[in-house]
């Protein structure tokens, strides 16, 4: 058997009869904090370029996945060749100028057509009602504010008055990554002396932000559109 064989069986041992207790009594819900440290466990090794440790923390994700898919195996749903069926036949669609005809020169013009297909697909899960696409509720706070700002920079969406786009561009003109992890490290220890959340602030912020930007787009909508 294939390695990936090996783990799928592992898997199917440990959560089947005379398996592991623990393994047994888990539920998707109880799995979500384990995913989330073991991704962070990744994230680590990536910032500190640790390959050997990068390894291992790449199999601790992967049995996570394992671990969802056996579960939903169980319960009729899908399995884990499902789910490696379904990522695979994506990657392709979305890389005609790799599987398909025609071709595309720079990064730029990839994910302009990566976009495009995308918006043409059947979306699963919660549709999305406003003007900003749906993001994940327990995106970290810098990310999920990085992905409002994108999606208002992307789309063109009315921020007046809401971000100050000047000050956004003048405090870009003095940004270099040093000089940003300076400012949000000391952002961080000055909430933190002042006994406030940052997380929460920029949360409570960016989703103040996409609220208001909504309410300025349905305003401008003309009756029926």
């Amino acid at each position: 058997m294939s390695a990936i064989e090996d783990l799928l069986h592992t898997m199917a041992r440990l959560r089947g009869p005379g398996g592991c207790p623990w393994d047994q009594e888990q539920t998707h819900a109880t799995l979500v904090r384990c995913l989330i440290d073991e991704v962070s466990e990744l994230i680590d090794t990536i910032d500190r370029g640790d390959m050997p440790h990068m390894r291992e923390e790449l199999g601790d994700v992967l049995i996570q996945i394992v671990f969802h898919a056996r579960m939903a195996e169980e319960a009729g749903h899908f399995n884990f060749e499902d789910v490696a069926r379904e990522i695979n036949e994506k990657l392709v669609r979305r890389h005609p100028h790799v599987f398909g005809t025609g071709k595309l020169d720079t990064s730029e013009q990839v994910i302009v057509q990566w976009d495009a297909i995308k918006a043409t697909e059947k979306k699963n899960g919660p549709a999305s009602a406003g003007v900003f696409k749906e993001l994940p509720p327990r995106l970290p706070a810098l990310m999920f504010a990085e992905a409002v700002w994108k999606q208002i920079d992307k789309k063109e969406l009315p921020a007046g008055n809401v971000v100050d786009r000047a000050q956004v561009d003048a405090l870009g003109r003095q940004l270099d990554e040093p000089t940003l992890g300076r400012m949000l490290f000391e952002l961080t220890a000055a909430a933190r002396a002042k006994g406030l959340d940052p997380e929460g602030a920029l949360r409570l912020h960016a989703t103040k932000v996409m609220r208001e930007v909504e309410a300025k787009v349905t305003v401008a909508r003309p009756a029926g559109g």
